[in-house]
C-alpha cells in the first residue's frame, strides 16, 4: 500500500493540467497565433442547422479544415459555399475543446480565381436552362411604344443618366426609377424585389404600371456583376409579365438574368434605343406613306378616268340610238290620216247596215209584244199587292206584341236618361270649347295689341300724316299743305296748318307694319 497512483514517480516533476485547462491553453494558442486568416481550398461537406448556422469543409488534396459560421454571419456572405467550389474563406482560428477539435469561423467567402467562378456559372446556367427559364418561345415581345417605362438600377451612377438621355432624343417617355444596389450582398435580393414590385403594380393607380422594364448596370469584373448571376434574379425575371430588357455591363459582358430577359441589351444606352423607337424616323416615315397615298390615289384617279374616256369612246352617240325609233314614228306620222279615213269609212258602212234592219213593221211587232206582257203583270198586280200587304200585317202584330206598355216606358226612361247625359257632356264640352276659344281670342287680342303700331309709338315713336296720306320722307312733307303727327297719347297737327284742330282733320287710317317713325 506503500505505492499510490496520485504519487509522483521517481524522477517526475512534470505539472498536471485539467482537461478544460489543456482546451482553454490550445485555443488561446490558436487565436493568438493566427488571429484573422485567409484559407484557400475546396468546399467540402455543407451543412445548414436549423438553428441557422452553416458548417462546412475546406480541404486540399491531403487535410481538410473544419469551417463555421454562424447565422448573424451567414447573411452577409457574399458568395454561399457549394460543395466542390473554389474559395478563399477569411476568418479567425479557433478550437472547440468539447469535442477536441480546432476550426475556422469564416464571416466572408470569395471564389477563389474567376475560372473556378464560371466553372460555377455554366453549372448554374445548365441547371436553369433544364428547368425551362431561357426557353425563346416563353419569351414575351417588347411593346413598339410603351407609354412607362419602369428602370431598375443605382439612382447615382451614370446608367440612369445614359438611359434619361437616350430616351429623351429618340422618343420622350415617362420613366418609374426602381432605386437598388447593383452590387454586393443586397444586390440579388432587392433586384428580384424591383422586378416583382413593378409587375405587383396596377392599372390605374397611384404609381403607373411599366409597359417595358429595363435592368440596368454599367461594366465591372465577374465579382461586380456577380449579383445578376444569382437565381433568385433569374427567377424574378423569368416570371415578370411585363416584358423585360436587361443590359447588365459592357457588349463583352454575359449573366444569366441576359438569358432569362425577353431582350439582351449590349449597354444601357442601347436598351434604351430597343425600348423606344425614333420620333423623327416615325414622322418621316408617316409624311412619306401619307405622300405615296395620296399619289397612289392620284394615279388610281388618272388610270380610272382613262379607262372610262376609253369606255366612252366605244358607246355609240346619242343620236344614233334614237334614229331609228323617229324613222318608225315618222312613218307612223304619215300613214295616221289614212288609216282614220279607212276607220270612219267602215264604221258609217256597219251604221248603215245596222240602221237598214230598223223597220216600222219590226218596231211594232216589238211594242205589241212588250204591251202584252205588260196586260199580263198588270192582272197579277193585285195579287201580288194583297200578299205582300198580308206578309206586312202579320210583322206589325208582332211588333206590336212585343212592344208593351211597361217596356215601353222602362226604354223610354232608359232612353231619357242616356239624352240627359249627352246634353251634359254636350253642355259641358261646349262651355270648355268657349273658355277655350276666349282665352285664345284674348291670347289674340293681347299680341295683336303687342305687335301694333301703338305699341311702337309708346316707345318713342311717331306717325306723320297728310291727310290719308303717310309722310315718309322729306319731299313729300315739303308737298304737304299741312301735317299730322300722331304719338301715343294723341295727334299734333303741324306745318301751314298748324292751327286747325286735330278734330276738324280727317280721320286717318292707321299705319301699315312697316311705316312706323
Amino acid at each position: 500500500m506503500s505505492d499510490l497512483i496520485d504519487d509522483p514517480r521517481a524522477g517526475e516533476n512534470a505539472p498536471e493540467f485539467t482537461v478544460s485547462e489543456i482546451s482553454g491553453a490550445v485555443k488561446r494558442s490558436l487565436e493568438s497565433e493566427f488571429g484573422r486568416i485567409r484559407v484557400k481550398g475546396e468546399v467540402g461537406r455543407v451543412i445548414l442547422a436549423r438553428s441557422g448556422h452553416m458548417y462546412f469543409d475546406v480541404k486540399d488534396d491531403r487535410n481538410s479544415l473544419a469551417c463555421t459560421t454562424w447565422k448573424g454571419q451567414v447573411s452577409k456572405l457574399s458568395v454561399l459555399p457549394q460543395e466542390g467550389m473554389e474559395v478563399v474563406v477569411t476568418g479567425k482560428m479557433s478550437a472547440f475543446g468539447g469535442q477536441s477539435k480546432y476550426n475556422l469561423n469564416v464571416d466572408d467567402v470569395a471564389i477563389a480565381g474567376v475560372g473556378a467562378l464560371m466553372a460555377m456559372l455554366e453549372k448554374r446556367k445548365v441547371a436553369l436552362a433544364a428547368e425551362g427559364l431561357f426557353d425563346p418561345a416563353r419569351k414575351q415581345a417588347l411593346p413598339f411604344l410603351p407609354e412607362v417605362i419602369g428602370v431598375v438600377t443605382s439612382p447615382t451612377g451614370a446608367v440612369i443618366r445614359d438611359i434619361l438621355h437616350r430616351l429623351s432624343d429618340r422618343f420622350p417617355r415617362k420613366v418609374l426609377v426602381w432605386p437598388v444596389a447593383v452590387q454586393g450582398n443586397n444586390c440579388p435580393s432587392e433586384v428580384a424585389r424591383a422586378i416583382a414590385g413593378f409587375n405587383a403594380l396596377t392599372f390605374g393607380g397611384a404609381l403607373p404600371r411599366p409597359d417595358l422594364i429595363i435592368v440596368a448596370r454599367g461594366g465591372g469584373s465577374i465579382e461586380d456583376l456577380w449579383g445578376f448571376n444569382e437565381e433568385i434574379v433569374v427567377r424574378a425575371a423569368a416570371a415578370s409579365d411585363i416584358p423585360l430588357i436587361s443590359a447588365i455591363g459592357h457588349e463583352t459582358d454575359t449573366t444569366l438574368i441576359d438569358f432569362a430577359s425577353d431582350q439582351r441589351a449590349p449597354t444601357p444606352s442601347a436598351a434604351a434605343e430597343f425600348a423606344v423607337p425614333v420620333r423623327l424616323d416615325l414622322l418621316a416615315e408617316t409624311n412619306a406613306m401619307g405622300a405615296r397615298s395620296a399619289q397612289g390615289l392620284a394615279n388610281i384617279m388618272t388610270r380610272r378616268k382613262q379607262r372610262l374616256a376609253d369606255l366612252s369612246r366605244a358607246l355609240p352617240r346619242p343620236d344614233s340610238l334614237t334614229m331609228h325609233a323617229q324613222q318608225r314614228l315618222d312613218v307612223w306620222e304619215g300613214r295616221l290620216p289614212l288609216a282614220l279615213r279607212s276607220l270612219v269609212q267602215r264604221q258609217q258602212l256597219r251604221l248603215g247596215a245596222a240602221a237598214a234592219q230598223v223597220k216600222p213593221s219590226t218596231l211594232r211587232r216589238v211594242l205589241s209584244h212588250e204591251s202584252r206582257q205588260l196586260q199580263m203583270l198588270g192582272t197579277r198586280l193585285p195579287l201580288a199587292f194583297g200578299r205582300c200587304a198580308l206578309s206586312a200585317r202579320l210583322m206589325f202584330s208582332a211588333s206590336a206584341a212585343r212592344l208593351r206598355p211597361a217596356s215601353l216606358v222602362e226604354r223610354t226612361h232608359r232612353l231619357r236618361k242616356e239624352l240627359d247625359d249627352l246634353n251634359l257632356c254636350l253642355i259641358q264640352n261646349f262651355a270648355r270649347q268657349i273658355s277655350d276659344r276666349q282665352q285664345r281670342l284674348h291670347a289674340t287680342d293681347r299680341l295683336r295689341e303687342t305687335l301694333g303700331y301703338r305699341e311702337t309709338l309708346s316707345r318713342g315713336y311717331a306717325v306723320v300724316r297728310a291727310g290719308e296720306a303717310l309722310i315718309t320722307g322729306v319731299a313729300g312733307a315739303k308737298k304737304a299743305k299741312y301735317l299730322e303727327i300722331e304719338f301715343a297719347d294723341g295727334r299734333f297737327p303741324v306745318g301751314q296748318s298748324s292751327a286747325v284742330s286735330s278734330a276738324k282733320l280727317p280721320k286717318s287710317k292707321p299705319p301699315e307694319q312697316g311705316q312706323l317713325f
